[in-house]
């Protein structure tokens, strides 16, 4: 019983840390993703969605659908492909320390495409195209 609460406190204290460094990267506060309602509500802003989501993610059966459409938008914020969001979904334990501490760059929240072209080309102009 001792040997599960070990690994049970271990593999708590690096999804943690994953969640820290993925809101880091993201540019958001780390510490958001101990604080359990907001934590979601600033993973909705990383991902591009609005705050009212988070009572999508309340309904039974239908919060199911929400989170793997946010997965989804969670892995295309980093630049990953859908087989990276299975792997989010069927394998968070390995998966997300990758995509935290590994060299996956945030390039914008991908729910809201305005602001993900934006930040995936930051030297684009308005001003100049229009001529």
């Amino acid at each position: 019983m001792a040997t599960l609460i070990v690994i049970y406190l271990a593999v708590l204290i690096i999804m943690i840390a994953a969640g820290w460094k993925l809101y880091e990267k993201a540019g958001q506060p780390g510490w958001a993703v101990i604080v359990p309602i907001y934590g979601t509500l600033v993973m909705l802003k990383i991902v591009g969605k609005p705050w009212w989501w988070i009572f999508m993610l309340l309904i039974p059966i239908l919060n199911i659908v929400f989170a793997i459409w946010a997965l989804n938008m969670l892995s295309k914020s980093f630049g990953k492909s859908e087989g990276y969001t299975v792997g989010l979904l069927f394998l968070g334990i390995v998966f997300y320390p990758m995509l935290a501490f590994g060299d996956a760059k945030y390039i914008g929240p991908y729910g809201n495409k305005a602001a993900f072209d934006a930040a995936r080309n930051p030297q684009f102009d308005f001003e100049q195209t229009n001529q």
